[in-house]
């Protein structure tokens, strides 16, 4: 798959042209800050009812839902690790983030999908740490499935732009 179907945005991830757009939600699926609350306040109160009928997610973890009023047809929902340095397995929870994520959409059917920088707010994944995953796995991901035709990184600031831009240039 080529380089182009990889592309790196800024933005709001809740007004993405793509069929499907990751959450980088908590373990409750029931809404929280940044990303997840920003996608929950878009998607509107169905989502709330939706997601209180999977019983959460556990770290590492996806799971699927309608995307309701958002542009998206639909959400993948992720919980990626909060930062404790490094020594808990953060990296590799992270990557399963992308893989199992990944894997839904394609098991869906999706065609364009749309990540967010997870684990990189309030959960403290550095950027640089986390984008060189993101970028990794999105990249060996697609070598072996050709059904994604388009992944967007949104970035919510120019840094996370920027860190993003830089490092798909190095890989």
């Amino acid at each position: 798959m080529p380089d182009q179907a990889i592309l790196v945005v800024e933005g709001d991830i809740t007004k993405q042209e793509v069929e499907a757009v990751v959450n980088a939600a908590n373990t409750s699926l029931l809404g929280g800050g940044g990303v997840d609350g920003a996608i929950h306040r878009a998607a509107g109160p169905e989502l709330l009812a939706e997601c209180r009928t999977l019983q959460g997610c556990a770290t590492g973890d996806a799971k699927l839902t309608r995307g309701y009023r958002l542009p998206a047809s639909w959400i993948i929902h992720t919980v990626g690790p909060v930062w404790h340095g490094g020594a808990q397995h953060e990296d590799e929870l992270l990557a399963r983030c992308y893989r199992r994520s990944l894997a839904l959409a394609t098991k869906t059917g999706i065609r364009t999908l749309a990540f967010p920088a997870i684990s990189t707010g309030v959960y403290g994944f550095p950027l640089e740490r986390a984008t060189r995953i993101a970028v990794r796995e999105v990249r060996a991901f697609l070598e072996e499935n050709y059904s994604l035709e388009r992944v967007l990184f949104v970035c919510f600031d120019r840094n996370t732009r920027d860190c993003y831009q830089k490092v798909l240039a190095e890989c």
